[in-house]
């Protein structure tokens, strides 16, 4: 067996059997304490740092919103809250991760068990309701980042916090993670923070933005801004976050968060029923986040993260000739395993 494929192997044929085993996110943070212990391990490390690590070529380069990135592929937020693991992420290849989503307070988030898998189609449902453990510990752990990778900080409010000093919590995380992130992720579309969503109508969105906007603008080096918005929404919703982008001078959008919607699953409907709410990532949303891309790339001249069932390199192929610029993976990872970077970067070369 090739060297290359050498942690694909290992994690299909042994660590993703028994992870399904378990339940799934108990099985997130073993595998991934798993595979830091195997890093350390000197023979074992080594074959596996040479099995999963991406060499770049020339054409693998973007530059998005003043960043230069070493190809396209990053992990979105969700995988990794507490930048617990970027050193063993940046192990993996990837060209920048985002950490998060983070609240200004620690927080338990939603009652458990909150995270299950469709394996039939290859998705996953969460209500994990944005569980950190807050802004300062997050901090401490960005001192000591991988140099050379790319790392956004992904903010939300508190579960307690109303609607109305939500920006409070926004400019909290934004003020503290400043220094130590390259960019920002504003997520204003989970479905699993109570009235969450409702930040998304132009006029709170707008207003919160410019708060942000007025701290980042003051500041010597300023970090771009991008807006996280759900695959649910509407063409005239969308229409007012293009609008939303030009008015408050951000950066761009991610597209997209998880959905709400249940359509076409091959999981039947009375086990999608028990699993209960929640927001449904993986290659059910693949085709619902690419046209989002498309439409907003069709209708405005800026940066465009897209995200949503991306596993290889075909949806990854997608996702660009929808106009994105660069793409995201994370319920991928469950699927395809640790070697996702390079299967999608393949992909896109070829």
């Amino acid at each position: 067996m090739r060297a290359a494929s050498f942690g694909d192997l290992i994690y299909r044929r042994f660590l993703r059997p028994l992870a399904f085993l378990m339940d799934p996110e108990k099985a997130h943070y073993r595998t991934m304490g798993l595979f830091r212990l195997a890093l350390k391990t000197p023979f074992f490390g080594g074959i596996l740092r040479h099995s999963l690590g991406v060499t770049t070529a020339p054409g693998d380069a973007a530059e998005v919103a003043g960043l230069k990135f070493p190809h396209r592929i990053g992990l979105a937020a969700g995988f990794d809250k507490d930048g617990k693991w970027l050193k063993e992420l940046s192990t993996m290849g990837f060209a920048f991760v985002e950490v998060g989503t983070i609240t200004p307070k620690a927080q338990a988030g939603n009652p458990k068990p909150r995270l299950f898998r469709l394996k039939e189609d290859r998705g996953l449902i969460n209500r994990m309701g944005f569980n950190n453990g807050g802004l300062e510990g997050l901090v401490e752990r960005l001192k000591d980042r991988p140099k050379g990778l790319i790392v956004g900080g992904n903010i939300g409010r508190n579960k307690v916090t109303p609607n109305e000093k939500a920006s409070d919590d926004y400019l909290t995380c934004f003020k503290g993670l400043h220094p130590y992130v390259d960019y920002f992720a504003v997520n204003v579309s989970s479905p699993n923070t109570p009235g969450l969503r409702e930040l998304q109508d132009r006029a709170p969105l707008t207003a919160l933005l410019n708060r942000l906007q007025e701290y980042n603008r003051a500041q010597e080096v300023q970090r771009p801004v991008f807006l996280k918005i759900a695959p649910d929404l509407s063409n005239a919703q969308l229409d007012d976050i293009v609008g939303l982008v030009a008015d408050t001078g951000i950066e761009g959008v991610i597209a997209t968060n998880t959905t709400i919607s249940r359509e076409g699953l091959q999981m039947p409907g009375a086990q999608v029923e028990a699993v209960g709410a929640g927001g449904l990532s993986g290659a059910p949303v693949r085709k619902r986040s690419t046209e989002v891309v498309r439409y907003l790339r069709d209708r405005g001249d800026f940066a465009i993260i897209g995200v949503g069932g991306v596993e290889d390199g075909p949806s990854a192929q997608e996702k660009i000739d929808a106009g994105a610029d660069l793409v995201q993976v994370y319920s991928g990872m469950v699927y395809t395993g640790p070697g996702i970077v390079r299967t999608c970067l393949s992909g896109l070369r070829n």
